[in-house]
């Protein structure tokens, strides 16, 4: 048995959010810090990987094989819980070998890595893509990219929870909805399954379209049985996957100035500066009440952000 105990981390501090264009607008924001839950398995990484890792306990696996990039946030979480936990990794990595700060990591961390290429990694989404991989670590079990999937998005449901038991500290009676970058849309769809309707969800693509979140965001939803999720999803991109521009990066220097938060380029920079514009554009009425999740992963602001 590998699996580690349920509440080895600690819950992730709500805190209000104070910037001027949420003051301006007279909107209030609370950050969720998940990154704050452990210094290398942040963010809903772990969340995403809580009952995936249950599933190999059970069925009596020697570790995890997954997928991810060359910075992947996923990856980094998984490799770190390996060694803390004593269970083997692997990694299957998209496009050719090369040297990052999160690769080095994943490689101290014990990680056995495979680069895949381009076109090899496009076909994970293939049947039959797993069955090579199996028959040659047939002790390992296998998760999806990013922790994704029904297993992943069940883990993401205690987040909810953990927000409503913090709402006195904030002097809060209640929210009117969720605002969360978008990589898999597995954080997402957890929140939708956990809210039933009761709360909107609004998501960041920090992705292009064609990454096909919004599809897995509704096959998840399908399999829970959910009929009428309630969720939006807003571009965020900026132009692709890790895009990062020099607005981006302005922005985030500037927000760490006001705030003390530390973000990162890829996903909750992105995000947030996303809300920036729906929330100039009128797109929530004064007096809304969000909660803003900080996914974690700034492990990945090493290959992106200089002053780092």
């Amino acid at each position: 048995m590998f699996f580690p105990p349920c509440d080895w981390l600690p819950k992730a501090p709500l805190e209000h959010l104070h910037l001027d264009w949420l003051k301006t607008a007279g909107i209030e924001v609370a950050i969720l810090r998940l990154d704050l839950i452990d210094p290398l398995i942040s963010g809903n990484k772990w969340f995403k990987l809580i009952e995936h890792l249950k599933a190999a306990d059970r069925c009596g696996a020697e570790g995890i094989i997954s997928l991810g990039g060359a910075h992947s946030n996923h990856l980094h979480a998984l490799a770190a819980a390996g060694k803390r936990f004593g269970f083997s990794t692997v990694g299957l990595l998209r496009g050719h070998p090369q040297e990052t700060p999160t690769v080095k990591d994943l490689q101290a961390f014990g990680m056995r890595l495979h680069w895949l290429g381009y076109g090899g990694y496009r076909a994970r989404h293939q049947a039959g893509f797993w069955e090579p991989w199996q028959a040659q670590y047939p002790g390992l079990f296998a998760v999806p990219e990013g922790g994704g999937g029904w297993q992943g998005a069940k883990g993401c449901m205690q987040l909810m929870t953990m927000v409503r038991e913090q709402l006195n500290s904030l002097e809060w009676s209640d929210y009117d909805g969720w605002w969360l970058a978008c990589g898999t849309g597995t954080t997402l769809a957890g929140l939708v399954l956990a809210e039933a309707g009761e709360h909107r969800v609004y998501g960041a693509l920090a992705v292009p379209d064609d990454h096909g979140v919004a599809e897995r965001v509704e096959n998840i939803v399908e399999e829970a049985g959910v009929t009428a999720p309630d969720y939006q999803l807003f571009d965020a991109s900026r132009g692709g996957f890790a895009k990062v521009d020099r607005l981006l990066l302005e922005f985030i220097e500037q927000t760490e100035q006001v705030t003390g938060v530390p973000l990162e380029p890829l996903y909750t920079a992105k995000a947030l500066l996303a809300l920036r514009e729906q929330v100039e554009a009128g797109t929530f009425a004064r007096g809304t009440r969000l909660v803003f999740i900080h996914t974690g992963g700034l492990q990945g602001r090493r290959g992106f952000c200089p002053q780092t």
